[in-house]
């Protein structure tokens, strides 16, 4: 169900119809690719799109199981800053990540299912807030992320399946 689907939904709905838009649109980003594409560096920083799939679901895991769900990024083995979140392993590939994302995306779900909207958590260390101020902010970030992810899979795909360039250059 889309954003266009809930337009008279109430607000939770709404939420939840944003919030999946975005997560489906950020993985979208790498329908198609190969995996030296999805790993390849086109900015200077370290960001790259399968990097950017990582952080997201990084990210839902800290605003969801940490903030909301109480258990600290060390128990969920999670990395402690946004920066390394971004890293890949040897070992990481499309579907890797992208199962990960999806499974970080279902653990979110089954912690918000009863919880109301106005529900104050304290699971992150910064302090209280909503869990309406929680799904603002990881809706921020995929909004955030998906136009990175579309400018870097659109410069992906002008570039072609071929080397790596050097950002630095």
């Amino acid at each position: 169900m889309g954003s266009f689907d809930v337009l008279l939904d109430d607000e939770r709905v709404q939420l939840d119809a944003f919030v999946e838009e975005y997560r489906g649109a950020v993985e979208a980003t790498l329908d198609g690719l190969t995996e030296e594409q999805a790993r390849r560096r086109l900015v200077s920083s370290a960001t790259t799109l399968l990097g950017l799939l990582k952080h997201v679901t990084w990210m839902q895991r800290v605003w969801f199981e940490e903030c909301v769900g109480g258990t600290s990024r060390r128990e969920l083995g999670l990395v402690q800053n946004p920066d390394e979140s971004f890293r890949l392993a040897d070992d990481d590939t499309v579907a890797s990540v992208t199962a990960a994302h999806q499974e970080a995306c279902a653990r979110a779900l089954v912690v918000v299912a009863e919880l109301p909207l106005d529900k104050v958590v304290t699971g992150h260390r910064t302090g209280p807030r909503t869990l309406r101020w929680v799904y603002l902010q990881v809706l921020r970030e995929l909004a955030h992320h998906c136009g990175h992810a579309d400018i870097l899979r659109e410069q992906l795909r002008a570039a072609g399946p071929g080397p790596k360039p050097d950002p630095t250059a």
